[in-house]
């Protein structure tokens, strides 16, 4: 039997309140559980690729980047990891070890990924293909669009 889909608003530093821990439907059954992910349904963007990492040595971090437009979730499958987020306004850490909630990332939040479990696999799935111009890779960049995005645009005269 499926468990209803929930999703909860994280409480976090300003900004960061688009970030969503998100349930995910289990069947149980005595030979293994199953979970799945519908796009649309249990995330709010179609999936146009997932990707995975995997053998992330200790004490290593991942991340270091924020997206223009590019939706993510992310999923512990195996073991834990740490999701450290900024929406410009403070961060604030997100800890993942379980394969039936993932963590919704909005664009124009900075991430990073980090306290790796030895086996752990982390599953994320993106809104858009691989494109290296959506990325923002420094932060002091990702600060500046975030405070020319937020200032109000003069009305014509």
């Amino acid at each position: 039997m499926s468990r209803a889909i929930q999703t909860h608003q994280v409480e976090a530093a300003a900004g960061l309140e688009r970030c969503q821990f998100v349930d995910l439907p289990i069947v149980h059954d005595p030979r293994g559980n199953l979970t799945f992910i519908e796009a649309q349904r249990h995330i709010p963007f179609d999936i146009k690729r997932i990707y995975y990492l995997y053998d992330v040595p200790g004490g290593s971090a991942r991340g270091g980047h924020a997206h223009r437009a590019l939706h993510q979730f992310l999923i512990a499958m195996s073991g834990s990891f740490d999701v450290v987020l900024d929406a410009g306004h403070g961060r604030q850490r997100f800890h993942l070890n379980r394969s039936y909630y993932g963590l919704y990332v909005p664009p124009m939040v900075w991430r990073e990924l980090d306290n790796f479990s030895s086996g752990s696999v982390a599953l994320a799935l993106a809104s858009d293909y691989f494109d290296e111009s959506e990325y923002i890779r420094d932060y002091d960049r990702f600060l500046d669009e975030i405070r020319i995005s937020s200032k109000p645009v003069p009305v014509p005269a």
